[in-house]
């Protein structure tokens, strides 16, 4: 026998384990998913948006200059059903994620975007980062669009 697990559309459930000793994982989003009783193991992850608020203090800019920045990030899993490439980065944010709370996911998400921030500041005058803050955010957005290509890629 088994259950009918179901989740809404903001989260997504995983299903492994199974009979024979199956490595199979199913994951569902916005649905239900069949799991067998005391052989399948169900955890489930939150698809919705965290912001964050990533902060550097005394971060030298390549003049040698101490700043304390603080930003805003707004982060969620991107899935498309139709799209392989959404489906691996499900896979990922599962692999990385599943059985942490969402403080500790928050956590992980701002070390990271504070690491990448440190490194676009350590890159740039005083003076471009505040007279010239499109091109700071252009670097900020480029960045951000070079760590999403790694997640889509590496698998």
């Amino acid at each position: 026998m088994g259950n009918i697990n179901t989740v809404g559309p903001n989260e997504a459930v995983v299903v492994s384990g199974g009979w024979c000793g199956s490595g199979a994982k199913s994951y569902t989003v916005g649905g239900w998913a069949w799991a067998w009783w005391f052989v399948s193991n169900i955890e489930k992850i939150s698809l919705n948006v965290l912001t964050l608020k990533p902060k550097c203090d005394s971060v030298e800019t390549s003049k040698g200059v101490p700043l304390t920045v603080t930003g805003v990030a707004q982060v969620k899993v991107m899935y498309n059903p139709k799209s392989p490439e959404d489906r691996r980065l499900l896979e990922r944010a599962c692999e990385h994620f599943i059985g942490r709370s969402v403080p500790e996911i928050e956590d992980v998400l701002r070390q990271t975007l504070e690491g990448h921030l440190r490194a676009i500041l350590g890159q740039l005058t005083v003076e471009e980062i505040y007279k010239d803050r499109e091109t700071f955010a252009l670097q900020v957005r480029e960045t951000a669009t070079q760590c999403g290509k790694m997640c889509k890629t590496v698998s």
